[in-house]
C-alpha cells in the first residue's frame, strides 16, 4: 500500500446503549477520566525490522510481491503491529520494552473489579506513513484514546476501550495503529431461553462462517453450488482465500473463475480433541480429518474429506468437490474420495 493509506478490520459486536440510564453510569465517569492518558510510553520493538520475519510473514500470507524481496525489500505495511507485539510471555515486567503504563493497568483493574472481566478485540485501523525497511529500529507510544459509555451487545454488557499507538522507525513516525476492545460481563440466558434456543432433540450445529464484503461473493457461489476462485484482472493470478487485492501485483480489480472440482489432499490433520459432534457424521464427536485440498487450478482450500474414514485420508488422495448441507441454514463445500483413492 502507498504511504498514507489505511487498512482496517471491523468485526465489532453490534452495540446498543445499556438498559441502565446513562446518567447513572458512575463507572463510566471514572473510566472516562483515563481518556488521553498514556497506555504505553517509550516502548521498543523486540527486534529491528528484519528479512527473516518479512519472509515468514509473506510465506504465511501467500504474498509473493517483489516489493518484499531482494536487497531493496520493504516490510508489508500490514506487519506494522508485528514489530511491537510481545508474544505469549506472562504479564509484562516494567523493563521488558512494552512501555505499558500504570494508567492502562489501573483502568483494566477497575473494569475487572466491577465484573467486566471478559475481553474481545472488536476492530483495528492502521495508517501507513512510510515503508519499514530491514534494519529500522522500532519505538512506539500509545494513548487511551476513548472509553465508551456502557453498551449492551450480544456477548454481554460492557465498555469499548480504544487505544492509538504511534509507531516510529529510527525516530520517524511510520504509522499509527488504532485498536478497540470490548471489556464486558458475559450475557446470561435463563433456562427458558436455553430450552428455546437449544432443544435437547436438536443436533449440534457447526459454527457459522464469518461473511463480510471481502468474501460475500464466495458464499454467493456456494449457494449456487459453484466454487469460485478470484482472478486478478491485471496479472491473471488466481487467489484463494478471497482477498481485497492481489498478493502478486497489488492490483485491486478482479473477476472469478469456477473451479472444476477436481483436487488432491495436499496435507491433513486428524482432530481428536476437543470432542465436537457437529463435525462428526456419526455424532460421536470425532476423531475427524481436516484437509488442505490442492485444486486442479493450483490454489488450496481447507475442507472436510467425505467418503472414507478419517484414518484413510492421505496426502495425494484424489477428491472431488461436492456440497454438504449440514443444517437448514448452512451448506458447505466438501471433498469426496473413494475408499480405494
Amino acid at each position: 500500500m502507498k504511504p498514507g493509506t489505511r487498512a482496517g478490520q471491523a468485526d465489532a459486536p453490534e452495540a446498543t446503549p445499556s438498559h441502565s440510564a446513562e446518567a447513572s453510569d458512575q463507572l463510566y465517569e471514572r473510566l472516562s477520566a483515563y481518556a488521553g492518558r498514556p497506555a504505553a510510553t517509550a516502548g521498543t520493538g523486540r527486534d529491528p525490522v528484519n528479512a527473516p520475519m518479512i519472509r515468514h510473514w509473506c510465506e504465511a500470507m501467500g504474498d509473493t510481491s517483489p516489493a518484499y524481496q531482494g536487497p531493496d525489500a520493504v516490510a508489508p505495511p500490514t506487519m506494522l503491529q508485528a514489530w511491537t507485539m510481545r508474544g505469549l510471555s506472562p504479564d509484562p515486567e516494567p523493563d521488558d520494552g512494552t512501555g505499558r503504563s500504570a494508567a492502562y493497568d489501573e483502568m483494566l483493574r477497575l473494569l475487572d473489579g466491577a465484573g467486566y472481566t471478559s475481553v474481545v478485540a472488536t476492530d483495528c485501523e492502521q495508517e501507513y506513513l512510510r515503508p519499514l525497511r530491514p534494519g529500522d529500529l522500532i519505538t512506539f507510544d500509545a494513548v487511551i484514546e476513548s472509553v465508551s459509555r456502557r453498551k449492551t451487545t450480544k456477548l454481554g454488557t460492557g465498555y469499548f476501550v480504544t487505544t492509538r499507538m504511534d509507531v516510529r522507525a529510527d525516530g520517524e513516525l511510520a504509522g499509527t495503529h488504532r485498536f478497540r476492545i470490548l471489556k464486558y460481563r458475559p450475557a446470561r440466558r435463563n433456562s427458558a431461553q436455553r430450552r428455546t434456543a437449544e432443544p435437547a432433540d436438536e443436533p449440534p450445529l457447526r459454527p457459522r462462517p464469518v461473511i463480510n464484503r471481502d468474501n460475500a461473493g464466495f458464499w454467493d457461489g456456494v449457494a449456487e453450488h459453484r466454487l469460485l476462485i478470484q482472478r486478478c484482472t491485471d496479472c491473471a493470478t488466481l487467489r484463494f482465500p478471497w482477498l481485497p487485492g492481489c498478493n502478486a501485483c497489488a492490483g485491486q480489480e478482479w473477476d472469478t473463475v469456477e473451479a472444476s472440482g477436481e483436487g488432491t489432499v495436499f496435507s491433513h490433520v486428524v482432530m481428536h480433541h476437543p470432542s465436537f459432534p457437529a463435525f462428526d457424521p456419526s455424532g460421536g464427536g470425532g476423531p475427524y480429518a481436516v484437509a488442505l485440498i490442492e485444486l486442479a487450478e493450483g490454489v488450496r482450500i481447507v475442507g472436510n474429506v467425505t467418503g472414507v474414514p478419517y484414518d484413510k485420508v492421505r496426502v495425494g488422495l484424489p477428491v472431488r468437490l461436492e456440497f454438504l448441507r449440514t443444517d437448514p441454514d448452512l451448506e458447505l463445500p466438501v471433498f469426496r474420495a473413494s475408499e480405494g483413492g
